[in-house]
């Protein structure tokens, strides 16, 4: 009887316990001997072969409908050390496992890729997909399993800072999970009706300035108060405190990294520094706003599973179990149109990286130009509308419209053009 083996890493995600079930069942009917490992790779590169649950059908067969992980996650890296990565192969081939399993993000991912790679045939992997970012290289229609409840979760949350802020008169400054990529801000901000969402894929490349995200956030408020409103919801994706020029946020190189190198979001006071930045920006031009911080996340990962996340993750854990039983290997694991397709782990390497690729917001796409055009923002049409632009240049301390066209026309100057849907 061969050995299945099957592990999590990276943060937890709603679903992953559909995925366990489903391929420790298909396992289990087609004669396998299915072996749960706990916390990633943290105990198996280190030799150690203890931490290792069976999971059979009786053990697996109602967790699908709960939220965490029953075998743990953590993020640990087996690629970073030459001896880490020969350790964890041999404790595979102590445990008898021939078959390997992951469930995962883009590092877990490169780990899968990196095992199979060196393994020397003696371990056949498969790799599928988790991340409530959003942001595997999958088809564009294509979301990994977790966002959606994750963003179902978030956007309840929204939804009560929106009814809290109408009703105390305060801004919120939400900010959202997603290292790299945009997503989950853009759906939850999108779908909640939230003032205004800020993502990284909306700036040029390089470095963004701070000053470009207070001033963007600030004029927000200020549109909406000479609305006559004075209260609102600001969603904004975390990576854009990686893409901080360090001179605006000196404490990012002192702050920790994980395993695989990434700075721990959690430890930069992103929402907090922002909040009193926005605070001092409108307290300079005499506006008074309550501003308040607050990070969503930790929140949304460990979620029961909506019945989508449910049932896409059951049928991802059936795929991934029958294709490596059939001989499948080295592959991630996908739905496309409703149909199993694996997708080689060359397929998903950055030639100019070396890394999983990484699929970012489509700014071009008519999905994002709806999402742009109902929020509250300072626009390039403000600009020309000489009512406009001079209550917004009252509002902001008494400037004049040329001064406040010198001081903000910039935010406007690479605006993507308008949404047409007609040729």
């Amino acid at each position: 009887m061969s050995k299945l083996g099957i592990l999590v890493g990276g943060g937890p995600a709603p679903g992953i316990n559909s995925v366990i079930a489903a391929a420790a069942i298909r396992g289990q009917l087609e004669g396998d001997s299915v072996i749960g490992i706990r916390d990633g790779f943290e105990w198996i590169m280190k030799g150690d072969t203890g931490h290792v649950t069976p999971l059979g059908i009786d053990e697996v067969s109602k967790v699908h409908v709960r939220g965490g992980s029953i075998l743990g996650t953590s993020r640990a890296n087996p690629t970073v050390k030459p001896e880490d990565l020969k350790t964890a192969l041999q404790s595979f081939e102590k445990l008898g496992i021939s078959k390997l399993i992951t469930i995962g993000g883009d590092d877990t991912a490169f780990s899968a890729m990196t095992v199979a790679k060196n393994s020397e045939g003696k371990l056949s992997v498969v790799h599928v997909p988790k991340t409530i970012d959003n942001d595997l290289n999958l088809a564009p229609d294509v979301d990994t399993f977790g966002y959606q409840t994750a963003r179902h979760v978030g956007v309840g949350l929204v939804q009560n800072l929106m009814t809290d802020a109408r009703t105390t008169s305060r801004w919120y400054l939400v900010i959202a999970m997603g290292r790299t990529a945009g997503h989950l801000a853009l759906g939850i901000g999108k779908a909640a009706g939230a003032t205004l969402t800020l993502i990284p894929e909306e700036f040029a490349p390089g470095l963004i300035r701070a000053r470009q995200i207070v001033d963007l956030v600030a004029l927000a408020i200020t549109k909406r108060f000479v609305e006559g409103k004075r209260y609102g919801v600001a969603v904004i994706a975390e990576g854009l405190a990686l893409r901080l020029d360090p001179a605006d946020l000196d404490k990012l190189e002192g702050v920790e990294r994980d395993e695989h190198g990434h700075v721990r979001l959690a430890e930069i006071p992103f929402g907090a520094l922002l909040k009193e930045a926005v605070s001092r920006r409108l307290k300079s031009w005499g506006i008074k706003s309550t501003v308040v911080s607050k990070d969503i996340g930790y929140e949304l990962r460990c979620a029961d599973p909506i019945p989508y996340d449910m049932e896409y993750c059951r049928d991802l854990g059936y795929c991934a179990a029958k294709y490596i039983l059939s001989g499948g290997n080295s592959a991630m694991i996908s739905l496309e149109e409703g149909h199993f397709k694996p997708i080689p782990f060359a397929e998903m390497l950055d030639p100019k990286t070396g890394k999983t690729k990484v699929r970012l917001v489509d700014i071009h796409s008519t999905r994002y130009a709806i999402a742009r055009r109902y929020m509250i923002r300072l626009r390039r049409d403000d600009f020309d509308d000489p009512q406009d632009i001079a209550a917004l240049a009252k509002a902001c301390g008494g400037m004049t419209p040329e001064q406040f066209r010198q001081e903000f026309y910039y935010l406007v100057e690479n605006e993507l053009p308008p949404l047409v849907l007609l040729p």
